[in-house]
């Protein structure tokens, strides 16, 4: 009798294997895939792979997963519009977390939305991996939106160059506490941007501390689900470093950020314009009752010992001047570098031959403003008087021009009809 129940479980058991959907299993077997075609599946499990990729790479961690996540693939229905494209649906076990991502397969299929609910799920199955006698009904705690939003503008190949932009052109900055406060699903397109710029300072200030990468991956797991609403003191918990200065490291970070724009080189009047700004020093007084800077240039400070106040400015100067080397004109770029070297000697405490260093290279710059200023002007001069095939730049002057020399209509007071008559006797006399 037993044999016969054994036989018959046996029986059922390999019915419903028979009956199971096609699927596909991704390399790592941690994404099992359901529906649509095997090419479709195909990607969308080499996209979770690679985006598990990036994340451990970021985090320098091994991959050490232990929930499996299904993706379920459906075909978009007419009927039914409201049906979200994505949807990560969470379930709670006596053995863990039970991770499903639908996905609506139809013409606006949106691969960086499934990329970003594929990190999500991701980050749930680390957060909770540890979790394995997780009561029903327990309130799960989300990655946060920055961590995700970071990751992903992070990933080797993304373009930054909006998120740098939007920082640069943002007038004003936000604090940490400010950026943390906000709901990214409530934010415009615009907002978002600015979010994600925001994202990725946070992140890679994260990950230029001291152990960065592993504290940061302590801080998804074990540490995020246990995240209490103070999400700036549960960062300082885990990265010790910001408890001295957090503010100033903050400013730095996404100043440093929306700098740093190496993928557009500025113009030499461009470059000459950012550098007479960097060199531009304020000083903190101190002793100040008002506490406005004061100015200062750099070949003063070159003859003096410098205080605590003006090394700090300095410093600041030299790490900024660091940024223009990487986007300024080829021409300047060797001064700045050696601007940049002085201000870091002196920072230092060297000051021989500095005073010297910082005349010559004053010199050097006004002649290459000098050379530069003639050459604009024979390029221009040849484009608007010997080019064939001119650009159309100095059409507008040109227009001007002619319209200046076509004769305004004749007065017919007495005493203009007495000037045009005499110029009209002089030139015949001149042509006799």
């Amino acid at each position: 009798m037993r044999r016969a129940a054994t036989f018959i479980l046996l029986l059922f058991a390999c019915h419903q294997l028979c009956a199971l959907p096609e699927h596909s299993v991704s390399p790592s077997r941690q994404f099992v895939i359901y529906g649509a075609d095997a090419r479709l599946r195909g990607a969308i499990s080499e996209l979770a792979e690679q985006t598990k990729t990036n994340l451990l790479s970021l985090l320098r961690q091994r991959d050490e997963w232990k929930t499996a996540v299904v993706i379920s693939l459906r075909p978009q229905q007419a009927n039914l519009p409201e049906i979200p494209p994505t949807n990560l649906r969470v379930s709670q076990t006596g053995f863990g977390v039970k991770l499903q991502l639908d996905l609506t397969v139809g013409q606006n299929f949106d691969g960086s939305f499934v990329q970003r609910q594929l990190l999500r799920a991701i980050l749930l199955e680390m957060i909770y991996r540890d979790e394995g006698d997780l009561a029903p009904g327990t309130t799960l705690v989300e990655p946060p939106d920055w961590l995700m939003e970071g990751v992903l503008a992070l990933t080797p190949g993304q373009e930054r160059e909006a998120l740098a932009e939007a920082l640069s052109t943002n007038n004003k900055g936000k604090s940490l506490e400010e950026f943390l406060g906000q709901r990214f699903d409530l934010l415009d397109s615009a907002g978002r941007t600015l979010y994600r710029a925001y994202s990725v300072a946070l992140v890679q200030l994260l990950l230029d501390q001291s152990g960065g990468r592993a504290r940061l991956a302590r801080y998804i797991s074990p540490n995020l689900k246990h995240a209490s609403n103070d999400p700036v003191a549960d960062l300082k918990a885990c990265f010790p470093q910001l408890r001295d200065d957090v503010k100033t490291k903050w400013d730095s970070t996404v100043a440093r950020l929306s700098e740093h724009q190496t993928y557009q080189l500025l113009t030499f009047t461009e470059s000459e314009r950012r550098l007479d700004e960097l060199l531009q020093i304020k000083i903190s007084d101190s002793s100040s009752n008002r506490g406005r800077p004061k100015p200062a240039n750099l070949s003063e400070l070159s003859r003096r010992k410098l205080s605590a106040e003006e090394k700090a400015a300095v410093n600041q100067m030299s790490q900024r001047l660091l940024l223009l080397v990487g986007t300024a004109h080829p021409i300047l770029r060797p001064v700045a570098r050696e601007y940049q070297q002085i201000a870091a000697l002196l920072v230092r405490g060297k000051r021989r031959g500095m005073a010297k260093r910082v005349l010559y290279l004053d010199g050097t710059r006004k002649e290459l403003a000098a050379r530069m200023g003639d050459i604009d002007d024979y390029m221009n001069w040849f484009e608007a008087t010997q080019m064939e095939n001119q650009s159309g730049a100095f059409s507008a002057y040109l227009k001007a021009a002619n319209q200046s020399q076509v004769s305004a209509p004749r007065r017919r007071d007495p005493l203009s009809v007495y000037l045009d008559a005499l110029e009209d006797q002089i030139e015949t006399s001149g042509l006799d």
